[in-house]
C-alpha cells in the first residue's frame, strides 16, 4: 500500500449556488494519513486505480444523469479503489422507493403513494388517498427539491399541465404536506458508522417550504433529544450494510411522532461546520471502514 493514502472526493463540475463544507474534513483526514483530492465525478479521464478510496461527496447533479452515475460508480467498484459508502447502499437509495422498503421493515416514514406514470384524471385522487387537502409531488430520483410540487385541492389547470409535462415519463410519489416543516422545521441528524455525531434544524423562509439552504432556509445547530436520536437511529438500523456516513431527515407529525423524510446515504451534505468534532468523527469512521475493506 502507498505510504500516503489517496482519497478522491467526488464533486460536480459546476457547483453553482450549492453550499458545501467538505473541505472542513481535509485536516482530519490528513491527520489519519489521507491525501484528499477533489475529482469531478463524470470526468472520463480519471484513473480510479490511482486512489485507495473514493468518497461520494457532492456529485449533486447526478439525478439528471443517473444512468451515467451508475456506470461511473460501477467502474470505481471494479477498480482497486474502495468506494465509500457501499455500492449496494447507493443502488438502494438512488430511487426514493427505498422509503417503501423502510416502511415494510417497520420504519416510520411520511405516508407515501407511488406512481410509475401520470394522468390528469388521477391527480384529484391524491388528496383522497392521503386524507388531506394539501400534498407534495416528488420525482423518485431527484434532489434539492427540484421538480417538487405542492398541490392544494383543486389543482389549477396550468399546474396540471406542468405536472403532466414533468412526469410524463418519470416515476414519482405523493406525500401529505407536513405543516410542521413550516411551524417547527425539519431535523437532520448525522451518524458515522451508526454512532450519533451532531444535528441541525432546517427552517424554510417565510412563504417557502424548502429546507435547503440554497433556497434560503435557516440552518441551526441543535442538541438533539434522546427521543429524536432514537427515532433516527431506529431508521438507520434498518439499512444494511451499515453506512459509514448517513443523514437522517425527519419531521414531527401532529401526533408528536418523528417521521422520516429522507435517509441520505449517497452524497448527503454533512454540515461538518456546525459541530467542532464532526470532521474528526467522519474521518475516523471513514478510515476505520477503509482498513476493514483493505484488510489492514
Amino acid at each position: 500500500m502507498r505510504s500516503v493514502k489517496r482519497c478522491a472526493y467526488l464533486t460536480m463540475r459546476n457547483p453553482g449556488d450549492f453550499v458545501t463544507d467538505y473541505d472542513v474534513s481535509f485536516d482530519a483526514m490528513a491527520a489519519l494519513g489521507w491525501q484528499v483530492e477533489t475529482v469531478t465525478w463524470d470526468d472520463p479521464t480519471v484513473d480510479w486505480a490511482e486512489f485507495d478510496a473514493v468518497y461520494i461527496c457532492t456529485p449533486w447533479d447526478y439525478p439528471q444523469k443517473a444512468g451515467l452515475f451508475r456506470q461511473v460508480l460501477a467502474t470505481i467498484e471494479h477498480s482497486p479503489a474502495h468506494l465509500i459508502n457501499d455500492l449496494s447502499l447507493v443502488h438502494w437509495t438512488l430511487e426514493k422507493t427505498y422509503l417503501r422498503d423502510l416502511e415494510a421493515r417497520g420504519g416510520a416514514i411520511v405516508p407515501s403513494v407511488w406512481f410509475d406514470s401520470i394522468s390528469a384524471g388521477q391527480i384529484a385522487g391524491y388528496f383522497e388517498a392521503l386524507g388531506c387537502d394539501k400534498v407534495v409531488v416528488k420525482p423518485q430520483i431527484g434532489g434539492n427539491a427540484i421538480h417538487t410540487f405542492v398541490l392544494s385541492d383543486p389543482v389549477p389547470d396550468d399546474l396540471v399541465s406542468q405536472l403532466l409535462a414533468t412526469f410524463a415519463d418519470r416515476p414519482f410519489f405523493v406525500q401529505p404536506f407536513m405543516h410542521n416543516i413550516l411551524d417547527e422545521g425539519e431535523y437532520s441528524l448525522f451518524f458515522f458508522s451508526n454512532e450519533y455525531s451532531h444535528a441541525i434544524l432546517k427552517t424554510p423562509v417565510v412563504g417557502d417550504f424548502r429546507t435547503q439552504e440554497e433556497h434560503g432556509a435557516d440552518i441551526k445547530s441543535i442538541a438533539a433529544t434522546d427521543a429524536l436520536i432514537d427515532a433516527a437511529l431506529h431508521i438507520l438500523e434498518l439499512a444494511d450494510p451499515t453506512p459509514v456516513y448517513a443523514r437522517v431527515d425527519v419531521v414531527r407529525d401532529d401526533d408528536d411522532r418523528f417521521l422520516l423524510m429522507e435517509l441520505e446515504l449517497i452524497d448527503p451534505s454533512l454540515y461538518l461546520r456546525t459541530d467542532d468534532g464532526a470532521a474528526g468523527r467522519f474521518a475516523a469512521a471513514f478510515d476505520q471502514r477503509f482498513q476493514i475493506l483493505a484488510g489492514i
